[in-house]
């Protein structure tokens, strides 16, 4: 199914605003915060933090994926802002199109799942690069292919899928090179999974929290398999969404 921007005008950035904010604001007041060490992301993270005292992650929500001490978060969310302030994280509210940091504050910034909500990416990507030092890593996440585009894209306020090149090509217009990516994502195969997730949030919430916090977090997590890298982007056909890992030229 093609995205909705195909057909109609594209959604402003206070139409996204509004759409993420019901979304994310809801659910991080009931979900509890997942410590980064639990992601099979962990271990590119560890690693790469040792190397980088100066990191930055933006719209973490209550999933981080840099280490809590030392790193600065950004969220537009104040739910999930006080969860990780109450886990000693420095956490700040802001929006990824207007960073409160300095030029080349940051050694490694992260950005998983966060260019796909906002309407004006190549502003966001630039504000990524102004505050990303020469040689800082940049880790992000994105959903591919239009033509994947399904009811929980909108569930969740997604606005695009990205054609591979077409984020080659905006990485390195912002002055970023991909290294490496691995197939990413924790987003059920079943669409009849998937409605009946939705169905449970909008209409039994309190219910559907329970589940999501006790057993479907805990299982996706389990259920993690290690990230398997490839250099470049490497083959992208059929693949839902990809983790890169860029550099700053």
């Amino acid at each position: 199914m093609p995205s909705p921007s195909a057909l109609t005008q594209p959604p402003s950035d206070a139409d996204l605003i509004r759409t993420n904010h019901s979304f994310y604001e809801s659910l991080w007041s009931e979900a509890r915060l997942v410590p980064p060490e639990r992601f099979n992301t962990w271990p590119l993270v560890s690693e790469l933090a040792t190397a980088a005292p100066r990191r930055l992650e933006v719209a973490p929500g209550l999933r981080p994926r840099l280490p809590l001490e030392g790193t600065r978060f950004v969220d537009l969310s104040h739910a999930a802002l006080r969860k990780l302030g109450q886990r000693g994280a420095e956490a700040v509210h802001g929006m990824i199109g207007a960073l409160p940091w300095a030029d080349a504050s940051f050694d490694l910034v992260c950005a998983f799942d966060i260019l796909e909500h906002v309407a004006d990416d190549q502003s966001a990507l630039a504000e990524l690069a102004r505050v990303a030092a020469p040689g800082a890593t940049l880790l992000m996440s994105v959903p591919l292919h239009p033509e994947a585009w399904t009811a929980f894209d909108d569930f969740v306020g997604h606005c695009r899928r990205y054609e591979p090149a077409q984020i080659e090509t905006l990485l390195a217009q912002h002055g970023f090179y991909i290294e490496r990516s691995a197939i990413y994502g924790m987003q059920p195969k079943s669409s009849r999974l998937l409605e009946l997730g939705q169905w449970y949030l909008i209409h039994q919430r309190e219910r559907a929290m329970w589940w999501y916090n006790r057993v479907f977090m805990p299982l996706a997590l389990h259920l993690q398999k290690p990230l398997q890298w490839r250099p470049g982007m490497g083959d992208t056909e059929g693949v839902d969404e990809l983790l890169l890992v860029c550099h700053k030229r």
